[in-house]
């Protein structure tokens, strides 16, 4: 699976490097992504998720089976 989150969708996106002598090259800024095993208890499951930061604070907001039900609407296999 490639650089993105499964919940919020984030993915790399370029900008540039600016160095002190204000010479720009091209770079990429990489999300904050990090892999999370949930138990889930309405379906008695664990479940694995690729989440950014921002996910991780979405589920505990909302709940992890509300974001799984949205998921699944939105036709991601999980």
């Amino acid at each position: 699976m490639a650089r993105v989150c499964q919940v919020t969708g984030k993915t790399p996106i370029g900008g540039n490097k600016v160095s002190h002598s204000n010479i720009k090259t091209k770079r990429r800024f990489l999300p904050n992504l990090q892999k999370k095993k949930f138990y889930l208890v309405e379906e008695d499951k664990w479940i694995s998720l690729k989440l950014s930061t921002e996910a991780l604070r979405t589920i505990n907001k909302n709940g992890l089976y509300a974001v799984v039900k949205e998921l699944r609407a939105r036709g991601e296999k999980i």
